[in-house]
């Protein structure tokens, strides 16, 4: 066995050296500097489709979207730096002719049993990677992950905790997410269903509910809510003794119940004054 020696002359070996770390430099500035344009122009993306949801809430939504590009800007750069690291030393021990086969061997099998035994993990940081560059939900967020409903507490590469109505907090793997329900991006929709009885006139009906929504878009309480005059889209329905009217109204994002619960409450009142009468409740037939 012939020992492997460093190789080095004089002045080929720290020139070659010395232009590897330059290349090394130099790719990592303009990797870096790739970057954060990217961040940059995924949340000016982001802010613009926003926008054009009609999303009031700037404030909260730049900082969102600030976390975010923060998030994936340090992630990339630790990769970049990892990596063109590596690549630089790898180079550097080649220049010195130091033999690399065991190293890269060992690394390869080691590599392999990581990548066996960290399957479900690798996946999960994948799919927090995604979900963050997507903006599929963030902090605040109402969501409908398939198995919880809850409000988004933090959103982590490997890991999302979200608290459900109940106060119990949720944490799911972000792997095991295949679908998600945002009900906070943009704007909600509020549906009211208003029962009278089949023989009410609709057309009366409509007209009193119409004078209701828009006392309710007048409120000063729900103006800032409504993002534009709630509608009385008709009839509904027709049972046995019951019509129902259907009242819509597009909300801001999580508002839709508050605005549910106003319509409601002053639509069957008003219909009260009105001396509309409510469904009619019709005896059971008497069973054989």
């Amino acid at each position: 066995m012939v020992p492997y020696a460093i190789e080095w002359s004089w002045p080929e070996t720290p020139l070659a050296i010395a232009i590897t770390i330059a290349v090394a430099v130099v790719a990592r500035w303009l990797l870096l500097r790739g970057i954060r344009r990217a961040s940059r122009l995924a949340v000016e993306r982001a802010n613009a489709r926003r926008q054009q949801q009609g999303s009031d809430s700037e404030a909260l939504l730049a900082a969102r979207h600030a976390a975010r590009a923060a998030t994936m800007g340090s992630l990339l750069r630790s990769v970049v730096n990892a990596t063109i690291a590596v690549l630089a030393v790898l180079t550097v021990l080649a220049i010195l002719n130091i033999p690399l086969t065991p190293l890269l061997a060992s690394a390869g099998v080691g590599g392999v049993a990581l990548g066996f035994g960290a399957q479900s993990l690798v996946k999960d940081y994948l799919s927090g990677i995604f979900m963050i560059v997507e903006d599929q939900y963030g902090v605040g967020d109402l969501v409908d992950l398939g198995d919880v409903t809850g409000t988004v507490e933090d959103v982590g590469l490997r890991v999302t905790r979200v608290r459900d109505g109940s106060g119990q907090v949720w944490y799911v793997r972000n792997g095991e997410i295949v679908r998600v329900g945002n009900q906070s991006q943009g704007w909600s929709t509020a549906v009211v269903d208003i029962p009278v009885d089949t023989t009410e006139n609709s057309t009366r009906v409509i007209e009193v509910l119409d004078a209701v929504v828009d006392a309710v878009h007048a409120d000063p309480d729900w103006s800032s809510v409504l993002l534009e005059t709630p509608k009385v889209v008709g009839v509904q329905s027709v049972e046995a003794g019951r019509m129902t009217i259907r009242v819509i109204a597009k909300t801001q994002p999580n508002q839709a119940a508050g605005v549910q619960r106003v319509i409601l409450d002053r639509g069957l009142q008003a219909l009260k004054d009105a001396g509309v009468k409510g469904p009619r409740v019709l005896p059971t037939p008497p069973t054989l």
